[in-house]
């Protein structure tokens, strides 16, 4: 991208966030939702790099947000305690595409469980206002209702902690799923401390917790890149010939990423800079960190591409692509980064000695 392409985009950046900031509704917070797309639209189409736009898209994401609690904050008499709306998922890892929905939680103080049962029935209104809210811009009500407005992700920073705790120390099939989901988190709005003190307390459970992390491992392993022996891509039947570009791609990138930082206490969410830090812990060589880092953020170009083609016709973004469609580039660029993503794979078979 140019700096003759650049400017513009800045200043049109610059004032989409400045509608955010003034916006005192949510149909205008809608609309600029819908501008902020528009935006990772054109820094896509300017070849900003998938790095970029997903960065920008997830802060103006991030804006519209807080901008909505603010709102909503006035109409709702909120108990005197400290909160947070903590941001999970693609959000917290500022990784946020042109297909997401909803993944968030509330975290608040209180002295005992009974204070936290009172508090709860008074943010939760809130939280579901909320979350509709943010359903009404454009971002969809999370299919697994992992949002603030459920109770089950309404909590005390002492249930969030008893949860973190059950979840590491019986990492059972559904924990290592809300593992992979709520480990991610980011503070989004509120009193900040609290998701820290959140984060503080997570890396004592994960660091260096071989069973877990192997665990974690394990699951990882579930979701391989789609290459085959004699054929460039493996796909099935029923997906038409596609291939899911999140669940057998980027995913594996993030899983191995998140593990490798939970297992070093990192409290970064991101995951090109958790595999860089990997490599500044001497987990993985840095040439190793590099080239995955690299493979995943050309996936991610790649996501972008498909969503943004889909937008422009009319259609709903997804993550579903069929190799064939690519021309002879992007279909080899799409192999390479799968390739990566079964070295890093292979990686961590090795580290946790799981036989495949």
């Amino acid at each position: 991208m140019s700096e003759h392409e650049i400017l513009p985009q800045s200043s049109a950046i610059a004032a989409c966030e400045a509608r955010i900031a003034g916006a005192v509704d949510v149909a205008s917070l809608a609309h600029c939702a819908g501008q902020a797309r528009e935006l990772a639209l054109a820094l896509h189409a300017a070849e900003a790099g998938p790095a970029l736009v997903t960065g920008v898209l997830s802060r103006l994401n991030d804006a519209i947000t807080q901008r909505i609690l603010v709102v909503l904050q006035s109409r709702y008499r909120l108990p005197p305690a400290r909160w947070c709306w903590l941001g999970l998922g693609s959000e917290g890892r500022l990784e946020q595409t042109l297909a997401t929905d909803q993944d968030n939680g509330l975290v608040f103080s209180a002295s005992d469980d009974g204070e936290a049962r009172d508090l709860r029935e008074l943010f939760l209104p809130f939280a579901r206002a909320v979350n509709q809210a943010l359903a009404d811009c454009g971002f969809p009500l999370c299919d697994g209702e992992i949002m603030g407005g459920n109770p089950r992700w309404c909590l005390s920073q002492s249930e969030w902690l008893e949860s973190f705790t059950t979840w590491v120390r019986t990492p059972e099939p559904e924990a290592l799923l809300n593992a992979s989901i709520f480990f991610d988190f980011r503070p989004l709005a509120g009193d900040s401390a609290l998701a820290t003190d959140l984060r503080r307390e997570l890396a004592k459970l994960t660091y260096g917790n071989e069973i877990f992390l192997r665990m974690m491992t394990a699951n990882a392993l579930a979701a391989a890149p789609p290459l085959g022996r004699l054929r460039d891509f493996v796909t099935v039947p029923e997906s038409g010939g596609t291939v899911d570009l999140k669940k057998f791609g980027s995913r594996i990138f993030v899983d191995a990423a998140r593990i490798f930082a939970l297992g070093s206490g990192s409290a970064e969410t991101a995951t090109a800079p958790r595999l860089r830090r990997a490599a500044g812990d001497g987990i993985i060589p840095p040439a190793d960190a590099e080239a995955a880092a690299h493979a995943f953020h050309a996936l991610q170009g790649i996501r972008l591409a498909a969503q943004a083609s889909a937008v422009v016709a009319g259609a709903a973004p997804g993550n579903q692509i069929d190799p064939d469609s690519l021309n002879e580039f992007d279909r080899r660029l799409l192999l390479e980064t799968l390739r990566q993503a079964r070295s890093l794979q292979q990686r961590l078979k090795t580290r946790f000695q799981i036989d495949s």
